[in-house]
């Protein structure tokens, strides 16, 4: 496996349709709800830089993106997928790990959050620091939620008023997990110790 994970840009709008063909078909293979995203809001997020592609040469294997809410309080994470001849290689942590440090360093202070049915996701974003919270937590960002419009599971949502579904809501808190300013971690500075001689006697400096 030779993949690259690319921060996106203009430069990889051409894979959009693709994009998009290969999350709608992973849901289906899984038999989970799936929030659908049009090419063009998927090129959208491309361009603008909020989103992260993987390529085993010119290869589509693996993308996720960003998605603002509540004017930029909150960040989600969404749409993460590999191809499935790329599973089980450590690929899907290594997309969520440079999708998370895209989003701190686009919004530092916004909590950072995604709602999934999948277990290994759950566990993945457990292990980069995300908490499971109930809906209450998350977004009120009536766009988001809009966003749900397109899963099979939708009804469920909407008769527990937008409180509860399938999907689990996990959050990572940039207060619990603060970013790294440069310099913070300075190495100690130790003086080294030099010998000298004499009077056929050593001296410590």
């Amino acid at each position: 496996m030779n993949v690259i994970i690319h921060i996106a840009n203009s430069g990889y709008v051409g894979y959009a349709q693709e994009i998009c063909d290969l999350i709608y078909e992973s849901a289906q293979a899984r038999g989970t709800g799936i929030a659908k995203r049009s090419a063009g809001y998927v090129a959208e997020k491309i361009e603008a830089g909020k989103a992260v592609i993987a390529l085993d040469g010119d290869k589509l294997v693996g993308f996720a993106y960003i998605e603002t809410f509540s004017h930029k309080r909150f960040v989600a994470n969404s749409g993460l997928v590999v191809d499935p001849g790329y599973r089980n290689q450590g690929l899907a942590r290594k997309i969520k790990r440079k999708i998370l440090d895209l989003s701190r360093k686009l919004y530092p202070n916004a909590k950072i959050f995604s709602i999934t049915t999948g277990l290994a996701v759950m566990k993945m974003n457990t292990e980069l620091g995300f908490k499971p919270v109930t809906f209450s937590e998350l977004t009120d960002d009536e766009e988001f939620w809009k966003g749900c419009q397109g899963c099979r599971n939708f009804d469920i949502l909407q008769r527990n008023n937008y409180r509860m579904c399938l999907c689990t809501g996990l959050l990572y808190d940039p207060k619990v997990h603060p970013v790294r300013q440069a310099g913070s971690f300075a190495r100690k500075v130790v003086k080294p110790v030099i010998k000298v001689r004499k009077n056929n006697k050593l001296h410590k400096k």
